[in-house]
């Protein structure tokens, strides 16, 4: 193969089977349960990274099923979304990430930078709860549940929220285990559809453990908890500040 060759066709790693396809990504019946929750705001302090700015100790858990992705097929995922300002503009850092598919968490890193590690995420419903569990390996890391359906929520609120940007920190080390890119990036959901959003009674439990610490946020008081059903894109993202640059820039 020569050196051009290499420069035109390279994006993913295996270069000659790549793990993933060339975007754009695009989701339908996208399902979420997202459960906001107050927590501990000196344990928020700890994880957010500057330039951005907590705007208050909330945390959002997130289950998400992904029936049906251009690329990456089928699969779950959940984490936590921290809500933030950067330069003046509100949006969510997105903290943790487990799922459960290979191409989607090579692509979530390689690309934007999500935080993602593989995991047993569950999003489902039993008689009239609808239900999220996240396993690592056996052990049971978060437990979520929300009455099913239980009231139509506010679409335009709603569609607003998925609207906003989210942050992400991509790191991605050089050979000797230095880092080699660190920025801070940007990224929306365009060509949302909202189907269908509920709210209701929620409840979420954290448990610890060594490498899934999702309970080092801890749960203080659960304050909604919001169940929605849409189609959308995945849209690229952009680099706000470098970390390997004076002043970021």
């Amino acid at each position: 193969m020569k050196i051009a060759d290499v420069r035109r066709t390279a994006y993913s790693m295996p270069l000659t089977n790549p793990s993933f396809p060339p975007g754009p990504y695009r989701f339908i019946d996208r399902e979420y349960m997202i459960i906001t929750y107050r927590t501990d705001p000196e344990a928020l302090a700890k994880v957010v990274p500057e330039p951005l700015e907590i705007t208050e100790p909330v945390v959002k858990y997130e289950f998400i099923r992904m029936p049906d992705s251009t690329g990456f097929g089928d699969y779950t995922e959940t984490g936590q979304v921290i809500p933030v300002r950067f330069n003046g503009q509100e949006g969510g850092y997105v903290h943790s990430m487990y799922l459960d598919d290979e191409s989607p968490i090579a692509g979530g890193r390689e690309l934007w930078g999500f935080p993602k590690k593989y995991a047993q995420p569950k999003l489902k419903v039993e008689t009239d709860t609808l239900v999220g569990t996240l396993h690592y390996g056996s052990v049971l890391c978060a437990s979520a549940t929300m009455g099913y359906k239980w009231v139509a929520g506010d679409k335009e609120k709603i569609l607003a929220s998925l609207l906003t940007p989210s942050f992400l920190l991509k790191i991605i080390p050089d050979v000797d285990a230095t880092p080699r890119i660190c920025e801070l990036v940007r990224y929306y959901l365009v060509d949302v559809t909202l189907k269908e959003c509920w709210v209701g009674p929620g409840a979420l439990g954290l448990f610890p453990h060594a490498l899934c610490n999702v309970a080092a946020l801890p749960v203080l008081e659960v304050l909604s908890a919001v169940h929605i059903k849409a189609d959308l894109t995945l849209g690229l993202g952009e680099v706000v500040y470098d970390y390997m640059k004076e002043n970021g820039a």
